[in-house]
């Protein structure tokens, strides 16, 4: 089989070529057909997230040189382990790929995203920037039946987070307004299911002109300008107070305060993105202000079972998908870095 792998962290992606993976137990192989290029594939391939204050984290212990990136997969089994009783060669699945040891009390409460000893497809082992990959078992493959191929792959970490993050806030009221901080490709997903989910149209916010209006295409509310140091009045003012909760999608020192100086008192904000950074705060500030501030990090398999069926419904619009070659992923990946995408990039071998 061959792959688009890291041989050096920072460097151009390699084509790699390998013996195509043969399953035991309840594994399966599925040639890919597509494979979404995600922004945390960046800081993978970087070798490091940003924490702020120069501090970066290392993530290349435990990755093996050559490595295979991409977890948004989609793709036909063609192979089958002996122990396997559904998976069936022709099936057309995606692949959830936040798997984790199954062995621990977190996976014992569905929550295998959240393992400490993560066997996570594309992030600690082998991925999608290929033309096949081995899933660990038949029950991280998912029928996405209904749903275009290419937007499917999406999906399983664009899609799966933007709807955690926002199953991770109250019902709102009539009169509560939600704030999307950055609408790049998660974003807008974040818009299609704060519709779908709450029944009312998001604020946003983002430094791009041509982003924020796509979301307004895509059923978005107000738009305002993140680069703009007066908007956070500005959301106040509209909002008679603050914004009920706000998602923020980037990551970084200044998306978060905007998203945490929005707030009205007793808002919740919801940290999503990975750019990176770091933030203090004096905590009397926490009770005075009755503010919560939470993190999400994709989401469960339940959860992408129950995002998926909303999607075969028709709850959500499709976001705009464009389909590249696996040889292009390297350039796929500069292109993102650089913030030269809106929308998302699958990549097909």
């Amino acid at each position: 089989m061959k792959s688009q792998a890291i041989t050096a962290f920072g460097q151009p992606l390699e084509e790699v070529t390998g013996e195509t993976p043969l399953p035991q137990g309840a594994e399966v192989v599925l040639k890919v057909t597509h494979c979404g290029v995600c922004h945390s594939d960046v800081h993978i391939h970087d070798g490091h997230f940003d924490m702020g204050g120069g501090n970066k984290l290392d993530m290349t212990r435990g990755i093996q040189l050559p490595f295979t990136l991409g977890h948004e997969i989609e793709g036909v089994v063609v192979a089958v382990g002996p122990d396997a009783k559904t998976a069936k060669v022709g099936d057309r699945r995606v692949a959830f790929p936040w798997i984790g040891c199954g062995n621990c009390p977190i996976c014992a409460r569905g929550d295998e995203h959240l393992c400490n000893a993560p066997r996570q497809l594309g992030v600690n082992i082998a991925g999608g920037y290929a033309d096949h990959v081995l899933v660990p078992d038949e029950k991280y493959l998912l029928d996405y039946a209904g749903i275009p191929e290419g937007l499917a792959a999406t999906y399983m970490c664009s899609g799966l987070t933007a709807f955690s993050a926002l199953k991770k806030i109250d019902q709102p009221g009539p009169d509560d307004a939600i704030l999307i901080v950055g609408v790049g490709g998660v974003g807008m997903m974040g818009v299609q299911f704060a519709k779908a989910l709450f029944g009312k149209a998001p604020l946003v916010a983002d430094i791009s002109a041509d982003r924020m209006a796509a979301a307004q295409k895509a059923g978005a509310g107000a738009a305002y300008d993140a680069a703009d140091a007066k908007i956070v009045r500005q959301i106040k003012t509209d909002t008679g107070g603050g914004v009920f909760a706000a998602i923020d999608f980037v990551g970084s020192e200044s998306s978060f305060a905007l998203a945490r100086n929005s707030l009205r008192k007793g808002g919740t904000a919801v940290v999503v993105g990975l750019f990176g950074g770091a933030f203090s705060m004096p905590i009397p500030m926490f009770p005075f202000t009755s503010m919560q501030l939470k993190g999400s990090f994709v989401g469960s398999l339940a959860e992408t079972k129950e995002m998926l069926d909303m999607v075969k419904r028709g709850a959500v619009d499709p976001i705009p998908v464009a389909e590249r070659p696996l040889d292009q992923a390297s350039a796929t990946l500069d292109d993102l870095r650089n913030g030269r995408i809106t929308g998302r990039v699958v990549l097909r071998p």
